[in-house]
């Protein structure tokens, strides 16, 4: 590549302490540290997780073996299972590589809500602290990774309400993220760069963005309604009142089928960002794979009963979903094809990166063709519990996914670092992965087949070929951490190492190869033509003589760093420590009736009188940093913002984020309404008034006709009238709260909450809408602070569109739910 750099600045570098480091990264808003953080953290956590499967690999080596048995075992698997698929597979690629590179390929110079990105890896770090707090206190879940009721509620496991917390807490910060990075590709794109010029891997961020925040929902249901039951006994589930137990599998792989895919996507993007780089060639049917990675995410949708073909669907069901399956299929192999006929004819440069590619594609093709083959319902019937899954899984996850997030890692070190990984080194890491996983699932695929059941934590002696082929999956496990061992230590030594890669050390074409190696704080030094006549940009200048024009970096204004994320994130981690061990009962569900606050669980008295405090102080310490947040403005200078919409950055990602609150009461009603219509949630003879409900809706509906005459005048310049319309917002909301609260509590003396399905389900509907009430309320307090305290103007409206969107979100979720539990 050949374009004429504008000459980067001296960068000075001095050695800082561990402590400055540290306060650093907890207030940073550039993205690369924060791509950076979710990175490591998702190799420790990936690190954590292979150990973990060591042991599970260690017990099966032998028939009869003792190693890990009962509860541990089934501990040891819930823990490498939810390590590798929540803590290393989803976030590296999506927020690791997207948070880094993303704005680096749109050539701007960070994401679209940077102080919203702090608090969206915090939320992620905090939730998996969260786990081994857990672990510490209250052992780890035995229930597998997928928390199937009803063994999620028994009261021998432990350990359960710590991970729906941490599910839900890590859940938020991945819905924050997507909306985020959906807000930056369509608001903050370079001047010139059309959606249809991007890279391919910006495509892929895009897209897998969409798809979290349309299907998370599924999974923020199903750990919701779980912690609830735990903890207050009210249950959409529990058969005793007519719930249906396999609704949990509903709720739970409406999202977690499409994770298949949000684990997939980003690294499909990445595979073609090598195999373009690595070949010399530009992608082969760049409009097609953007068709193919759109189609997967509508597709991906609508599969999620392949799980349950064994569970008793109806057979009309079982067939449509088979044939779902079989079109998802479709598009998935036209990615590899487009990888394929990229790779075909182009000057392969055979790098590291190019391994762990032509490995994914070889890998990535059986488990695709043994996944088509569980789609056959008669065959999924066969091998449904059986090794045959477990191979399958990992086959396109371990050694499928899992090489392209290896050779990502290998393509974008020289450009993060500025270091090279030993080439020979990487070469050994890459034939240590590829031996090592066909020598662990190749005998588990046939393991399936001679009726090795899965999630057993032994087998007898004496069953044709078990032990033999056990025996040499556990050898194959041993050479992956072999190999990982060489990964870890050739990212540690090459960081010894002086910085020696230019700008575009490979000869890369997307824009993140025209910065600095690593890149300095401002991502660029210079601006870019106006022209983007492909999605190779750097190739097109170099046809047509275009260059770069150097720009001043003491003109280039960075957002401000602020505490306020952080400490708003540190507030969620005390808030999931007092909810799951001392909110009401402990997480063993084994009482009669609901304990009180301080309730001493025996052997575990001091944890939950300490998990109740920190509870308490949880709330005014999450309020302050998110008042410090909004209280600060973004950058310390008036800076004109670049947006490619009329919409500024907040709206933007505000718009965003409701597609997942939209889901999650779109899961809940949908559950609720399957169950009324099968007529087992029927409502009790007294239910709650419709005339309260009336009055609640007028409150509801004028406070946001409210509210919008207050962004009308602060839109207009009438900043008093603003201020006195939000204030009023914030009274109707807290009126229409406390005649909900009343209505909670008479409803919930008339009869018990935990006996009868109907009011189970209003209770969990229409008490995490008034959930929805308070967060939104706070939102409006936000813009309410930022104009009592000058923060907000004609030309700065600070927080109040997000907020006021979000209002009227919450009012339009409130008259469906007049509708249907109150009319209908």
């Amino acid at each position: 590549m050949t374009v004429q750099h504008a000459p980067s600045p001296q960068q000075v570098h001095t050695q800082r302490g561990a402590l400055e480091v540290i306060k650093d990264y907890m207030m940073t808003t550039d993205h690369k540290k924060i791509g950076l953080l979710y990175i490591i953290v998702s190799i420790i956590a990936f690190a954590v997780g292979g150990l973990f499967a060591v042991g599970i690999r260690l017990q099966l080596m032998v028939p009869n073996n003792t190693f890990l048995v009962g509860n541990l075992y089934n501990q040891v698997l819930t823990l490498h299972a939810a390590m590798m698929i929540f803590f290393f597979l989803i976030p590296i690629g999506l927020f690791g590589f997207g948070n880094y590179f993303l704005p680096l390929q749109l050539g701007v110079r960070d994401v679209a809500l940077p102080r919203l990105n702090n608090f969206a890896v915090w939320s992620f770090i905090f939730s998996l602290i969260l786990v081994l707090i857990g672990l510490g206190i209250g052992g780890a879940p035995g229930v597998g990774w997928t928390f199937y009721y009803p063994l999620s509620v028994d009261g021998n496991q432990t350990g359960v309400a710590v991970f729906m917390v941490a599910i839900i807490i890590n859940g938020i910060g991945s819905l924050l993220g997507s909306a985020n990075f959906a807000a930056t590709i369509v608001n903050m794109r370079a001047p010139g760069m059309s959606l249809w010029k991007m890279p391919i891997f910006a495509w892929s961020i895009f897209a897998t963005s969409i798809l979290q925040l349309i299907s998370l929902g599924g999974l923020t249901a199903a750990a919701l309604t779980t912690y609830l039951e735990l903890k207050l006994g009210v249950s959409m589930f529990n058969s005793g009142i007519q719930g249906v137990p396999v609704l949990f599998q509903q709720f739970f792989w409406f999202y977690s089928h499409p994770a298949v895919y949000v684990m997939l996507l980003p690294y499909l993007g990445i595979g073609a960002e090598i195999a373009s780089t690595m070949s010399r060639k530009p992608l082969f049917g760049y409009r097609v794979m953007v068709y193919s990675i759109l189609a997967i995410v509508m597709v991906s949708c609508v599969v999620w009963l392949h799980h349950m073909f064994a569970v008793g669907v109806p057979e009309a069901w079982q067939i449509a979903f088979m044939v779902a399956t079989l079109i998802v299929a479709v598009p998935t192999g036209v990615k590899i094809f487009n990888l394929i006929g990229t790779l075909w004819g182009g000057r392969i440069m055979m790098r590291t990166p190019t391994y762990w590619l032509i490995g994914f594609l070889f890998n990535f093709l059986i488990g695709g063709i043994t996944g088509v083959s569980l789609g056959m319902v008669p065959f999924d019937y066969q091998v449904t519990m059986t090794y045959y899954v477990v191979a399958h899984f990992h086959n396109v996850m371990m050694f499928g996914t899992a090489f392209l997030a290896m050779g990502g890692i290998y393509y974008w070190w020289p450009k993060m670092t500025g270091r090279f990984l030993n080439e020979k080194l990487g070469l050994v890491h890459f034939w240590l992965f590829m031996i090592g996983s066909w020598m662990t699932f190749l005998p588990q695929y046939i393991l399936g087949l001679l009726g090795l059941p899965r999630r057993y934590y032994t087998y007898p002696d004496g069953n044709f070929a078990w032990n033999e082929l056990n025996f040499i999956s556990t050898i194959g496990t041993l050479i992956l951490l072999a190999g990982g061992i060489v990964f870890v230590w050739n990212l540690l030594q090459s960081l010894q190492k002086p910085i020696t890669a230019g700008p575009n050390p490979w000869g890369g074409y997307t824009l993140e190869w025209t910065s600095s190696s690593p890149p300095a704080a401002y991502n660029f030094a210079h601006d870019f033509p106006t022209t983007f006549p492909t999605e190779r940009p750097l190739y097109d200048w170099e046809k047509s003589g275009e260059t770069l024009t150097p720009v001043d970096p003491k003109s280039i204004h960075l957002p401000q760093d602020s505490w306020g994320p952080f400490i708003t994130a540190f507030g969620l981690l005390l808030m999931g420590i007092g909810l799951s061990f001392g909110w009401f009962t402990n997480w063993q569900p084994s009482y009669d009736s609901v304990q009180p606050f301080f309730a001493i669980t025996p052997g575990h008295g001091t944890v939950n009188i300490l998990a109740s405090i920190l509870l308490y102080l949880s709330i005014p310490v999450f309020l302050y940093g998110l008042f410090k947040w909004a209280g600060t403005r973004e950058y310390a200078v008036p800076v004109a913002h670049h947006h490619l919409t009329k919409y500024d950055n907040g709206f933007m990602g505000m718009s965003w984020f409701i597609i997942s609150e939209v889901g999650l009461f779109a899961v809940l009603i949908a559950g609720y309404v399957y169950l009324r219509m099968i007529g087992h949630a029927e409502p009790p003879a007294l239910r709650p008034a419709l005339w309260l409900a009336a009055l609640n809706t007028l409150i509801l509906v004028s406070s946001s006709f409210v509210l919008h005459k207050a962004e009308h005048d602060l839109h207009h310049g009438r900043a008093s009238w603003a201020r006195l319309f939000l204030f009023g917002t914030l009274v109707l909301g807290a009126l229409f709260f406390v005649f909900q609260v009343y209505e909670f509590s008479l409803f919930g003396a008339e009869s018990d909450w935990r006996q009868n399905l109907w009011q189970s389900c209003f209770f969990i509907i229409v008490g995490l809408h008034g959930l929805h009430i308070l967060i939104g309320a706070v939102g409006v307090a936000l813009p309410y602070y930022q104009a009592l305290t000058g923060k907000i103007d004609k030309y700065n409206h600070g927080s109040i569109g997000p907020a006021s969107l979000y209002w009227h979100l919450v009012d339009v979720v409130w008259l469906l739910i007049v509708a249907i539990f109150y009319l209908w």
